[in-house]
């Protein structure tokens, strides 16, 4: 996967939007935006950089400086978003938050935001897009994989055959998903169950059609670690066909979730590891 230095970029917000209930669509700008290189993937994704109150951070703002000179204390905090849309000829840059009232870091902030706030990012990092050979495309996701999904869709090539599941927690989340593709869109609703739960149960039941599939999932980890699983080893998805991974875990903030991946990374490697044979 591919990023940009971890030099900070400063924007300010343009305007903010509510596509849906649970979702602040940020639109950025500003000069430092000219050039921002966007567009080679659907996944880019930009990480927003949350400064220590109280700290004075020298301008331009470099992180690998902070962390060699400040005490760990004093890091900025930082959050990964998909980038939604990018627009170079308006040079206005897109992010989706999704917001669950006063919880978690980004959230809160999001919504709080207001014409001309400064916005710090790092990146933009991305790795994946539909690609047009595949015979067919496979899209799977939570809220938060929500944005790369819909980017996704408005690239396929003109009546590529894909089908995508989201989950979200009820039909006031969902939002329009325009595509070029012959795309079959499914929809489900949590309405109080496990996160993934559903995700799991519509992929294991999809019949694949033939052919070579294109496979993007993410979202919380949990899922994300049982689909991956089952697309590689019972369904004998090759890696090269296959961009997955969990964006999140329930019960853990960011700084946990990224402490514990390496951890999680191994358990996946070993769900794929085959059991030998009981001796004869």
């Amino acid at each position: 996967m591919s990023e940009r230095p971890k030099t900070v970029t400063s924007a300010h917000l343009l305007r903010a939007e509510r596509p849906t209930p649970h979702v602040v669509r940020l639109v950025l700008g500003g000069p430092e935006l000219v050039g921002l290189p966007v567009g080679e993937f659907t996944d880019h994704y930009v990480k927003f950089v949350f400064p220590v109150p109280g700290v004075d951070y020298p301008r331009p703002m470099d992180l690998a400086t902070i962390k060699r000179e400040l005490p760990r204390e004093q890091w900025p905090r930082l959050r990964a978003y998909t980038v939604r849309a990018w627009d170079a000829a308006a040079g206005e840059l897109t992010v989706d938050v999704v917001h669950h009232g006063e919880a978690g870091l980004a959230g809160p902030w999001a919504a709080a935001l207001r014409p001309g706030d400064e916005v710090l990012f790092t990146g933009p990092g991305g790795a994946y897009a539909p690609s047009p050979a595949a015979d067919w495309h496979l899209l799977v996701g939570d809220e938060s994989a929500l944005p790369a999904i819909a980017a996704a869709l408005e690239r396929l090539p003109v009546d590529a055959p894909a089908h995508v599941f989201v989950e979200v927690d009820d039909p006031a989340d969902e939002q329009p998903l325009p595509s070029p593709g012959a795309v079959r869109l499914t929809w489900l609703h949590r309405s109080g169950r496990p996160v993934g739960e559903a995700l799991l149960a519509a992929v294991r039941d999809l019949e694949f059609p033939p052919g070579a599939v294109h496979a993007f999932v993410h979202g919380e980890a949990g899922f994300v670690r049982q689909l991956r699983r089952l697309l590689r080893v019972e369904r004998g998805v090759s890696p090269e066909w296959l961009s997955i991974s969990g964006y999140w875990r329930l019960g853990l903030d960011d700084e946990g979730w990224r402490a514990t991946k390496p951890d999680w990374n191994r358990q996946v490697e070993a769900d794929e590891t085959p059991t030998p044979a009981a001796p004869r």
